[in-house]
């Protein structure tokens, strides 16, 4: 019993040890993004920035009003303006793609799975597009575009539910099909947009170039409360693993897990499109890779998934920003170049292992 005890112990100490780290280098990620672009800025006058506007938030005025500013107005433009809600934004948008495609990976036991299997980012893109080519106010392409990828997987679920349940199998083939309906009208819109198919082409792409301090609030609710209500069916995404017949043997509802593990991922994975466009390969390399690391148990695979999906996106956007400044790549460009070598290295070890 003892020896039991000390394993569980060993265990709970190399959980935390491997979160703390990823959270260190998600830190160090961030500090590093926030003082890199066309304009330098010094860690220490960006920590005296951000500090400074976060007291002038949340304190009373008569505590923070004596404070002396020493820094250039426009370095307080470009660090609270611009790159913060740039790197915010890449947080959770990495660590909605990220969570989003581990759980896909468990609920359809396929690590080829991501979260944009059953068709939302078509959907999205739909959205997106019409938005561009009507020429709709600027805050319509994000609203219309989650609209789109939510009503896209309430379509797939319809599709595919079967007597009050849903086969994974027809899901995914449901999803094939309403995303390639999906795509055929982005290219109808491709076709007809004429001066806004830049605009298309480059929403497309992915970036965060647009971001702003209204996107980040529309995103940090729903990620947040989908991503935690995901942490909170860890046991049971564990369980699904098993099989359908098995988890219910086990006490588990499985076509209620699924539903709201489904209707959880998809949630976040529009979130973080209609404010970033389409980014691959995030959700897709980052499970993968953490379950090399971390094993298959979701309890510390969704954390470590989640930390490290906002950690390689914060650092991608940064390459994307400084590669060839003072323009930039689309940031979707650069998780490509990275994710698909990559991915053809993770697909070698696992035909020579033969193991998922």
């Amino acid at each position: 019993m003892d020896q039991v005890e000390k394993l569980h112990a060993e265990q709970r100490r190399r959980r935390a040890l491997i979160l703390v780290v990823l959270a260190l280098g998600l830190g160090l990620a961030v500090l590093w993004a926030i003082q890199t672009g066309p304009v330098a800025i010094p860690t220490g006058m960006v920590l005296r920035i951000s500090l400074y506007r976060l007291m002038h938030c949340l304190l009373p005025h008569r505590l923070w009003a004596g404070i002396p500013v020493t820094w250039p107005h426009t370095h307080e433009i470009i660090v609270i303006d611009v790159r913060w809600p740039r790197i915010l934004l890449g947080v959770l948008v990495g660590a909605a793609l990220a969570t989003s495609g581990c759980t896909m990976q468990g609920l359809f036991r396929n690590p080829m799975a991501s979260p944009y299997t059953l068709g939302l980012a078509s959907g999205a893109a739909f959205g997106a597009a019409l938005a561009i080519v009507l020429e709709w106010p600027f805050y319509a392409l994000p609203a219309l575009a989650f609209l789109f990828a939510v009503l896209t997987v309430f379509v797939v679920y319809r599709i595919a539910s079967v007597r009050g349940g849903v086969p994974m199998e027809t899901l995914l083939l449901a999803g094939l099909a309403t995303g390639s309906f999906f795509s055929a009208l982005v290219s109808f819109m491709l076709y007809i947009a004429g001066e806004k198919l830049a605009g298309i082409v480059f929403w497309l792409m992915g970036g965060l170039w647009a971001s702003d301090w209204d996107k980040v609030l529309i995103a940090l609710p729903l990620v947040s409360l989908g991503t935690t209500g995901i942490f909170l069916l860890s046991r049971d995404l564990d369980l699904l693993l098993l099989g359908d017949e098995q988890a219910q043997a086990l006490g588990v509802n499985t076509e209620r897990v699924k539903k709201i593990a489904l209707a959880l991922a998809s949630l976040i994975t529009a979130a973080a499109v209609c404010g970033s466009g389409v980014i691959g390969f995030v959700g897709l390399i980052v499970p993968h890779l953490m379950r090399t690391l971390v094993g298959p148990e979701h309890r510390l695979l969704l954390p470590a998934s989640w930390l490290v999906g906002a950690l390689l996106l914060v650092c991608t956007d940064t390459l994307a920003r400084a590669v060839i400044q003072p323009t930039e790549i689309p940031v979707g460009i650069i998780t490509a170049l990275l994710g698909a070598p990559f991915f053809v290295y993770l697909l070698r070890r696992r035909k020579q292992t033969l193991e998922w």
